[in-house]
């Protein structure tokens, strides 16, 4: 009997465009009452759009606003400092 191999959840990375399984990527969310944040476990409520683990995948998707697009909100200036303190705080884990 052949056995069934599990689905990976693929999703694109805003900053480089790739495809990855989802569990390698940092989800941006933006919950129902507009506020964004960084979400490391992919579980909580709202829009997402992923990103890689890099700084680098982020600057790119800061520079075009691909993430702006993607939640449909503009992103204040603190909020990209906060999520990239976040970011670099994850990476030194």
């Amino acid at each position: 009997m052949e056995r069934k191999m599990k689905k990976i959840p693929m999703r694109q990375c805003r900053g480089c465009n790739e495809h990855k399984p989802k569990a390698e990527l940092i989800r941006v969310v933006r919950s129902p009452e507009g506020e964004i944040s960084l979400d490391f476990t992919g579980k909580k409520n709202g829009r997402g759009a992923y990103l890689c683990r890099s700084a680098a995948c982020f600057k790119k998707a800061r520079k075009s606003r691909r993430i702006e697009r993607e939640l449909g909100v503009e992103v204040p200036e603190e909020v990209y400092e906060s999520l990239e303190r976040e970011l670099e705080a994850d990476a030194g884990e």
